[in-house]
C-alpha cells in the first residue's frame, strides 16, 4: 500500500484507486510535482472521467464543421464568404460560490482566451445563470457578485453581452451555476492550432505574470463535492480585464505571424494543462524550466508555477528562427512575455528548475485519465413524479386575472433588465438584437449575413425526465433561433450535474446526454464544443440536473430578421404547433405555473414529439424568410399565455385572444400556463395571413388562428381575462427586483392584485 496519506490524495482530488493506477502506469511512485500535475490533469475539468464515454455519442458531423469536437479549444463552423465561427459554453460554479465577483469575471475571461485560442475575435458573450431562494441573504449576494463580475469583465475587455437567462430554485442555494459561451469571428478561415509543428518550436508564454492565485482550482475546486470553506478562497484566480483587452489584441496579431505555429489558454491547471495538452495534441514531448516563467511573487516553487491558475496568460508555439518580430509585438503591447521551453522529440513532460530536474514523465500517462461507465437503474423519484397527478391538486383560490399577474411578477418570468442594463450589448456596434428577445442577432460586417445565438436549459423538466428535459433544452435553444428566422448550424453543451458517484446523478447524465443527442440529430445540428460541470453540490444539497445548450444560427439576409413585439393593430395571431388555444394537462408537468403557485417541482411526465419539433422549426423559418410573418416568439416558461403578453409588452399594444373552447373550472391553471413544448406564437397582417395558415397545413404543422392584436388591453377567451397592458408591463418588470427584496416601480403582493384589477376595471367602465 502506498505511502501517500489520504489528505494529500484529496488534496490535488485522487482518489487511493486513481493513485494506485498512476504508480501501475508509471512503474513507481509519483514525485511531489508529477502527483500535482495528475491531480490537475485528471480532475473531472480537464480528464472528462465521468463523462467521455457519453460524449462520445453526440452526434458531431456536419459540411460546416472544420474542427473535430474535443480536438481544439472550441468548435469552428464555416459560415462562408471566407469566415468561420468559433464559439463554446464553459462553467465557472465553484469559483463563483466562493468569490462572485472573481469567479464570474474569470469565467468570462476563460471562456474568451479558448476563442481567442483558435485565431477568432470575440464578438459575443452570453450567460446562463442559476441561484437559490431570491429571497435568502445568501441568493443576493451571489446575484450582485455574479452580475458584477460579468458585466466588469465583458464591458472592460469591449465584446458585447447580448444574451443569456437566470433562473431561480432552492436546488441551487449552496451550489450557484455561471455558465458563459463565446461567439468568435475567424477570417479567411485562418484557424489556430493548439499544438506545435516539430521538435525544437519554442513554448513562449505571453500576458500575465504568474502567482499563487487558482492553485488547485481545476482539482480542488471542481473535482469533489464543494463545500464554501475560507480556505479554498486562494483557489479562486483574480482577474485584470484590461490586461485581457490588450492580450486578445496582441494574439490576435501574432496569429498572423507566421513564426506563430500554435496557441493555448492557460485556463485550468494553468500552465500544466496548457502545456500538456499542446505537447499530447503534437505528438511530441515538452521540457519546461519554470525559471523562466514570469513571477510576480517571490519564492514560488515548481509545484505553484506549473498549477497556478493566474488569469491573462496564453502559450505559444513558436519557430525557433525567425521570431523577433513576435517579441517585439509584445514588447509594444506592452506585454510580458518569454521562451520558458521547448517541444521535443521524446514522449515525455520534463520539469526543471535550470538544470535541477523535477520530473520527467510520460505525456500519454499525463493525459489519460480513467474512463468511468454507468449503467444506472431509473431513481424512484422519477417513477413517482410521473406518476403524480396534477388533477388531484386543490383549485388554487385566485382568480384568473390574479393568476396572470402572479405568474408575470415570478422572478422565473419577469424581465431581466435590471440585470441586462449593467451589460454593454452595443459595444463594437454589431448588435442588431440585444438581451430581451428569444435569440440576440450580430450582424457580420461586409456581408448581409448576421448570426443569432441562444443559451437554454430547463432545469425541473430534466429532474422531471432526464431524456425529455435535455432534448427539450436543444429544441428550445435553437427554437429560439428559429423564431428569427436563423437555421441553426451548431450547439455547445454545458453540463452541470451533482456528484458522478451517486447513481441517481448517473442516471441522469446518461439520459441526459441520449436526450441531447437524439434532439440534435432531429434538428440537424452537429454538438461541436462543450463543457461538463460535475460535483455540484453540498452536504445540504445537491442542484437539479441543468444542461445548458448553447445554439448558434446562420442568417443569409439580416433585413429579413422578425422578433417577438406584436407590431401593428389588426395583425393577426396565429399559434403554431397546435390546433388548440389552451394547452392540455400534460403542459403542467415541471411548469413554472405548478413551481410557483404549489411550490412543487414536477408532477407527471414531460413528453417532446421531436419530429413535430422540426417541422416546427422549419416552418417558422420559412415564414420568416418569405416575410409572410411579422413577429415570431416562442413558447416557454408560462406557456402561451405568458408569450403574448410578453409580445405584447414588448410591442406597446394589445390584443384579444379568443379560443374554442372555455376554460375549466379546475384546470384552466394548466390551460393557462402549461408548457407543452413545440409551439410559436406568429403574427400576420391580412394580406398574408391566409398564406401562413396554408403553409402550415402543407408542412403538417397543427395551427390555429387564435386572435387579433390591437387595444389598450390583452383580452383572452371573449374578455373573461382582461389585463391592461400597462399594467402587464408594470409586472414584468417589477418582478425581478421584488423578489430580491429590492424596490420596484409597479409590482405588487397577490392579496392585492385583485382588489387593484377591480378598481382598474371600475375605473374603465364606471356604469357597471
Amino acid at each position: 500500500m502506498s505511502p501517500v496519506s489520504n489528505e494529500i490524495l484529496d488534496e490535488v482530488a485522487l482518489t487511493r484507486a486513481e493513485y494506485e493506477a498512476i504508480v501501475d502506469r508509471l512503474g513507481r511512485e509519483p514525485g511531489p510535482l508529477e502527483l500535482g500535475l495528475f491531480g490537475a490533469l485528471w480532475s473531472e475539468h480537464c480528464g472528462y472521467k465521468h463523462t467521455k464515454r457519453l460524449l462520445r455519442t453526440l452526434p458531431n458531423t456536419s459540411d460546416r464543421l472544420l474542427v473535430n469536437p474535443g480536438a481544439e479549444n472550441a468548435g469552428v463552423v464555416d459560415i462562408g464568404d471566407g469566415l468561420a465561427v468559433a464559439f463554446k459554453i464553459e462553467s465557472h460554479n465553484h469559483p463563483s460560490a466562493v468569490e462572485p465577483v472573481q469567479g464570474a469575471a474569470t469565467g468570462v475571461g476563460g471562456i474568451v482566451r479558448d476563442i481567442l485560442a483558435m485565431g477568432a475575435r470575440p464578438i459575443a458573450l452570453l450567460n446562463s445563470l442559476r441561484f437559490g431562494d431570491p429571497g435568502s441573504e445568501r441568493t443576493r449576494h451571489l446575484v450582485s457578485g455574479v452580475v458584477e463580475g460579468i458585466s466588469n469583465y465583458g464591458n472592460c475587455i469591449g465584446v458585447p453581452n447580448v444574451g443569456g437567462e437566470i433562473e431561480f430554485n432552492d436546488s441551487y442555494e449552496h451550489n450557484p451555476l455561471v455558465n458563459v459561451m463565446c461567439v468568435g469571428i475567424i477570417e479567411g478561415r485562418r484557424i489556430m492550432s493548439a499544438r506545435a509543428e516539430s521538435p525544437g518550436d519554442l513554448l513562449v508564454i505571453v500576458g500575465a505574470k504568474t502567482g499563487r492565485d487558482g492553485i488547485h482550482g481545476a482539482s480542488g475546486l471542481a473535482s469533489r463535492v464543494f463545500s464554501e470553506q475560507a480556505e479554498m478562497r486562494p483557489a479562486v484566480q483574480v482577474g485584470n480585464p484590461f490586461l485581457e483587452k490588450v492580450l486578445i489584441e496582441a494574439c490576435l496579431e501574432a496569429a498572423k505571424l507566421s513564426c506563430v505555429v500554435g496557441m493555448q489558454d492557460c485556463g485550468a491547471a494553468g500552465i500544466t494543462s496548457a502545456a500538456v495538452e499542446m505537447a499530447a495534441r503534437s505528438r511530441m514531448g515538452v521540457k519546461i524550466d519554470v525559471t523562466q516563467v514570469p513571477q510576480r511573487e517571490d519564492g514560488m516553487n515548481a509545484y505553484e508555477i506549473m498549477l497556478s491558475e493566474s488569469q491573462e496568460r496564453m502559450l505559444l508555439a513558436v519557430k525557433p528562427s525567425d521570431n523577433d518580430e513576435l517579441f517585439a509585438l509584445f514588447d509594444r503591447w506592452d506585454l510580458s512575455s518569454a521562451i520558458i521551453g521547448e517541444f521535443t522529440d521524446t514522449t515525455n513532460v520534463v520539469v526543471t528548475r535550470g538544470n535541477h530536474v523535477h520530473c520527467t514523465t510520460p505525456v500519454g500517462v499525463l493525459t489519460d485519465a480513467p474512463e468511468y461507465a454507468f449503467n444506472a437503474a431509473e431513481p424512484r423519484y422519477i417513477a413517482v413524479i410521473r406518476s403524480a397527478d396534477v388533477t388531484a391538486l386543490p383549485v388554487m383560490p385566485l382568480s384568473r386575472e390574479t393568476a396572470v399577474f402572479f405568474m408575470l411578477q415570478s422572478p422565473n418570468i419577469a424581465s431581466k433588465h435590471a440585470v441586462w442594463r449593467r451589460y454593454d450589448h452595443q459595444v463594437q456596434n454589431n448588435t442588431v438584437a440585444g438581451p430581451g428577445g428569444d435569440a440576440a442577432i450580430i450582424r457580420i460586417k461586409g456581408t448581409e449575413k448576421a448570426l443569432a445565438m441562444s443559451v437554454d436549459g430547463n432545469s425541473r423538466l430534466v429532474m422531471a425526465n432526464p431524456y425529455s428535459g435535455a432534448a427539450a433544452a436543444v429544441a428550445e435553444a435553437c427554437r429560439n433561433l428559429s423564431c428569427v428566422g436563423a437555421t441553426p448550424i451548431a450547439i455547445t453543451d454545458g453540463l452541470n450535474y451533482g456528484s458522478p458517484e451517486n447513481p441517481i446523478v448517473q442516471y441522469q447524465l446518461q439520459e441526459s446526454i441520449a436526450g441531447i443527442r437524439d434532439a440534435a440529430i432531429a434538428l440537424d445540428v452537429p454538438v461541436v464544443s462543450g463543457n461538463a460541470s460535475l460535483y455540484n453540490e453540498s452536504p445540504e444539497s445537491i442542484i437539479f440536473p441543468t444542461p445548458i445548450v448553447g445554439a448558434l444560427g446562420l442568417i443569409n439576409d439580416v433585413s429579413k430578421v422578425v422578433g417577438p413585439a406584436f407590431r401593428d393593430e389588426r395583425d393577426f395571431v396565429v399559434l403554431l404547433g397546435s390546433d388548440s388555444v389552451w394547452d392540455s394537462v400534460e403542459g403542467a408537468s415541471a411548469s413554472q405555473a405548478l413551481h410557483r403557485t404549489y411550490g412543487t417541482a414536477a408532477a407527471g411526465d414531460v413528453k417532446i414529439d421531436l419530429v413535430l419539433e422540426a417541422r416546427v422549426q422549419a416552418l417558422c423559418r420559412e415564414l420568416v424568410n418569405d416575410g409572410l410573418v411579422k413577429s415570431a416568439h416562442d413558447c416557454s416558461s408560462g406557456g402561451f399565455t405568458v408569450a403574448v403578453i410578453e409580445s405584447c409588452v414588448l410591442g406597446g399594444v394589445g390584443a384579444l385572444i379568443k379560443a374554442d373552447t372555455e376554460l375549466d373550472e379546475s384546470g384552466w391553471l394548466w390551460q393557462l400556463f402549461g408548457e407543452s413544448q413545440s409551439r410559436i406564437v406568429v403574427t400576420a397582417d391580412k394580406a398574408h395571413v391566409n398564406a401562413v395558415l396554408e403553409r402550415a397545413e402543407q408542412r403538417c404543422v397543427p395551427h390555429s388562428l387564435v386572435g387579433i392584436v390591437g387595444g389598450p388591453t390583452i383580452d383572452f377567451h371573449e374578455e373573461d381575462i382582461s389585463i391592461p397592458l400597462y399594467m402587464a408591463q408594470r409586472a414584468l418588470e417589477s418582478g425581478f427586483n421584488k423578489a430580491l427584496g429590492k424596490a420596484t416601480d409597479g409590482g405588487m403582493p397577490a392579496d392585492r392584485l385583485q382588489a387593484a384589477l377591480s378598481h382598474e376595471f371600475m375605473a374603465r367602465n364606471p356604469t357597471s
